[in-house]
């Protein structure tokens, strides 16, 4: 269950990082709403999960989520770049999410 709870913390993280984007510096009060909620409820469920998940590979796993979601949906929702390196770099870091998930017990 923690695992669950660590990829929805994960998913909200994307939408608070990407939020971040809309809010213009906080000046734009629904999308910066938006972004806070996302931001406290992401943390919630994050500490939630590190009740029973190694801190290091719970706080790994939801900074590479967030990471890989925000660049994903920068690429689909704000055209950013979509070279092979920067694809292949993306890569790597899900594999590095997955070998970490793996490998706790």
């Amino acid at each position: 269950m923690a695992w669950i709870v660590l990829i929805f913390a994960g998913l909200l993280e994307i939408v608070w990082a990407i939020g971040l984007k809309y809010t213009h510096g906080f000046t734009r009060l629904t999308p910066s709403l938006i972004t806070i909620a996302a931001m406290v409820v992401s943390m919630v469920l994050l500490a939630h999960a590190m009740k029973t998940l190694p801190a290091g590979t719970a706080y790994a796993v939801w900074t590479g989520i967030g990471a890989v979601g925000a660049a994903v949906m920068g690429m689909v929702l704000l055209g950013e770049s979509t070279n092979i390196m920067r694809i292949l770099s993306l890569c790597l870091i899900v594999a590095g999410i997955l070998g970490l998930k793996f490998s706790s017990h």
